[in-house]
């Protein structure tokens, strides 16, 4: 008797109900989601302690990034003009190095010989501050003012490293090892990314075909962009801002003046904030050095100085590079600053804005444009990705998105199939194939003889 294999049907059915598994329903789908986040996040927690254990090196690759992303356009321009690739390269790598060699060198030299008299000024100016307040009719818990104070002088006084010299020469000596490592690390990485960059991201692009590539092709560009009109940017921003508030805090005849500019320039990498504590120390300085009315005017001159940037310098400098609201920066900084300390603060908002980049351009499932129902699109038309891209990048990407895949593989088994005249000994119109035949003997000899 022969017998059929009856067709699946779909789910059994017992007394005219569906028999399900205990995942099937509601609580079970919900459990299996919870599980696949709880494994996601597991390898995300697993991913950022491997590269807190390399924070030197991940802090290396990043800084020289965001470098050779602003420093790219010099090498391109230069080969435009002539240049050979390899000359072109170590020029702009020496101009990279001189100047931020330069501002280094500028910072230690203008700060080193007033960092005591910066430190106790600012002390001091908050403690008159702190009378201020606490003397004043409002209601203040001076025990709050007291941590607070604590804290600011804590994080003045680390500067003084004579003080801790004695128990903290191991600590410093391996601080100085991790930062001189990093630091010669940036640079090599630098000088790559400059001479071979190119090659770096044709041989990644080589391992995907079609919308992949194309997307891969055009995140690369977005990012150089987003982090080299960043730093480009920001420089020129804050280069102005110190040059102000410097002139202003000479004119009033502040002491600290050259310092406190520095600060200034220093603190402008940080945005938002940075501009902001830079101007309460030099109120801070100027309350204690020259008096209350002199401070007033400080802070007069901060505020000027930070709404000429944001209404009119910053649009014209970094035009919509980074295109992020001011709540997501004040959000990377704090993260930022928590988890990297000061590097990362200043390396926060740039990474930040290109991994909103890298969404948008990955992402195709925001709704762009006015809707009836929900109003005006919040992401104006200029922020987005896609508009940030020239006609020739697009016709690239274009022709990168219907490019067929290339026959040619690594592996030398890939490279003979059967059937093929290299498979047979038989050579083709470019040459005598080099495969041997099956009793070992050289196929180029079969090829001649054809």
């Amino acid at each position: 008797m022969s017998t059929e294999t009856q067709p699946d049907t779909g789910p059994s059915v017992t007394d005219g109900a569906e028999v399900k598994g205990p995942w099937s329903d509601g609580l079970g789908r919900v459990g299996a989601r919870a599980g696949q986040t709880l494994l996601i996040a597991a390898v995300a927690v697993g991913v950022i302690v491997v590269l807190l254990r390399v924070s030197v090196v991940v802090l290396a690759v990043l800084v020289a990034l965001i470098l050779a992303s602003a420093v790219s356009p010099l090498v391109r321009w230069l080969v435009g003009k002539g240049w050979s690739h390899l000359l072109a390269t170590l020029m702009s790598f020496l101009v990279i190095l001189l100047l931020v060699g330069g501002v280094v060198t500028g910072v230690v030299f203008a700060i080193r010989n007033e960092w005591d008299s910066l430190v106790s000024s600012a002390v001091e100016g908050w403690q008159q501050l702190q009378d201020f307040v606490t003397s004043g009719p409002l209601p203040i818990d001076t025990s709050l003012i007291d941590d607070a104070t604590q804290q600011i002088n804590d994080f003045l006084a680390s500067g003084d490293y004579a003080s801790g010299l004695a128990s903290g020469t191991l600590t410093g000596i391996s601080a100085a090892t991790n930062f001189l490592t990093g630091l010669v690390l940036m640079i090599v990485v630098l000088f790559f990314l400059l001479k071979d960059g190119w090659k770096i991201v044709n041989f990644g692009l080589r391992w995907f075909q079609g919308e992949t590539r194309a997307k891969l092709a055009e995140s690369v560009d977005r990012s150089s962009e987003v982090l080299g009109g960043y730093v480009r940017g920001t420089a020129t921003v804050a280069a102005v801002d110190a040059v102000l508030i410097g002139i202003g805090l000479f004119v009033i005849g502040i002491p600290l003046a050259l310092p406190l500019a520095v600060i200034v320039f220093i603190g402008g990498f940080i945005p938002i904030v940075g501009a902001t504590v830079a101007g309460v120390l030099a109120a801070l300085v100027a309350l204690v050095t020259t008096g209350p009315l002199e401070a007033l005017i400080v802070i007069a001159i901060v505020i000027v100085v930070n709404q000429v940037e944001g209404n009119f310098l910053q649009p014209v400098v970094m035009g919509r590079t980074l295109s992020l609201h001011a709540l997501i920066v004040l959000l990377a900084l704090t993260i930022g600053t928590i988890v990297g300390g000061i590097f990362g603060a200043i390396l926060a908002v740039p990474y930040t804005a290109v991994a909103w980049t890298l969404i948008q351009v990955w992402s195709n499932r925001y709704q762009a444009g006015d809707d009836p129902v929900l109003g005006q699109d919040p992401l104006d038309a200029k922020d987005r990705a896609d508009a940030k891209a020239t006609t020739a990048q697009r016709l690239r990407y274009w022709r990168i998105s219907r490019q067929r895949p290339s026959s040619e593989k690594l592996g030398a088994a890939q490279k003979v199939e059967p059937g093929s005249q290299e498979a047979t000994g038989v050579s083709d119109a470019s040459g005598p194939a080099d495969a041997s035949g099956p009793d070992g003997s050289s196929g180029s000899s079969a090829s001649r003889e054809s």
